[in-house]
């Protein structure tokens, strides 16, 4: 980016208990990228999360959750501005914005959307969701991000953000910084442990598809032993053993061991005896996270606190990003 400005811009939608996709996929390459970028801003998408229902006590409580869970995977409030979408209303003002220089089509063509909806009964989704990724653009652009970290399954909104942005820039002037998705190979997405053709997710209709951080290790355990496994015996990944290979990437990651090193040293070895490492090494890993989320979360204050400060240090970003885009498109007096 030469000598521009780095700005990183990422969040996770709070809707419950965070797994362990969420922390390989996202929140554990954020940690390292607070030293690395000139800003790096945190949201909590709580106006995405409302794209589907949501009961409006447990979102208030799983705003905080998440925020506590930032925290104890390694996000410093010091470094980083932790904040809640809903707090800022740019947020909105630019989505409306933007959507009237985005098309149906390339809303249409949005992959995740396809997901999402039950084939068939498109016309039942909420105009939220169809829209998900304008309010997406909007949070990414509002604060001139130049990395945003995402799994590969959220490449496409980034591209539809830098592909916005540029139309606006071509029209009206430079206005918007192009945003570079980052996404780490390894686990850009990480799978269900019950169908590793699927990626790992809280709405998946069993709770054997993911190990959330705050399970216990008899959990760990009992959903490790249960993770589907590809036909023969041996510790190996590849194209024709995406079960393994799921698992092996999660071991690498957990253990910062490569997957060649790992399947050496369960050469000759059987799944059983894999899958027995594998669980000590998550249940390892998770137990810092676990302790100092119990420490965070127990101070709800502090945390209210921490988002206010947040909130209010990127407001003049988002401010001075908002009136400029209004007013080189004609708006106001």
């Amino acid at each position: 980016m030469g000598n521009k400005k780095k700005v990183l811009f990422s969040g996770i939608q709070p809707s419950g208990v965070l797994h362990i996709g969420n922390f390989l996929g996202a929140i554990k390459q954020w940690v390292p990228m607070q030293d690395e970028v000139d800003e790096a801003i945190y949201c909590v998408v709580d106006l995405h999360a409302i794209t589907v229902p949501q009961d409006p006590k447990e979102l208030k409580e799983n705003i905080l959750k998440t925020t506590a869970t930032y925290i104890a995977c390694g996000i410093d409030p010091k470094k980083s501005s932790i904040f809640v979408q809903s707090t800022r209303p740019e947020h909105t003002e630019m989505t409306w914005l933007l959507n009237c220089h985005a098309s149906i089509g390339e809303l249409s063509r949005m992959t995740q959307f396809k997901d999402k909806t039950v084939s068939g009964k498109e016309q039942a989704s909420t105009i939220g969701l169809f829209d998900y990724p304008i309010l997406m653009a909007s949070d990414i652009l509002l604060y001139q991000s130049t990395h945003v970290p995402v799994g590969d399954d959220q490449k496409q909104h980034v591209e539809l953000a830098r592909n916005i942005a540029q139309r606006i820039n071509n029209k009206y002037g430079e206005i918007f910084t192009l945003p570079e998705p980052v996404i780490k190979k390894s686990v850009a997405r990480v799978m269900g442990l019950d169908d590793p053709t699927k990626k790992m997710s809280k709405s998946a209709g069993s709770g054997l598809n993911y190990i959330a951080l705050d399970d216990g290790a008899d959990d760990i355990k009992r959903k490790i032993t249960k993770a589907v496994t590809d036909s023969g015996s041996e510790v190996k990944s590849g194209p024709d053993k995406p079960a393994l290979t799921n698992l092996l990437n999660i071991y690498s990651e957990f253990s910062g061991k490569s997957v060649t090193d790992i399947e050496v040293e369960f050469a000759g070895k059987g799944y059983g005896e894999f899958k027995s490492s594998l669980a000590e090494v998550i249940i390892e890993s998770l137990k810092p996270i676990q302790k100092k989320y119990e420490e965070v979360i127990s101070d709800k204050a502090g945390l209210i606190k921490i988002l206010n400060t947040g909130t209010e240090k990127i407001a003049p970003i988002a401010h001075k990003t908002l009136r400029e885009l209004k007013e080189k498109i004609g708006l106001g007096l």
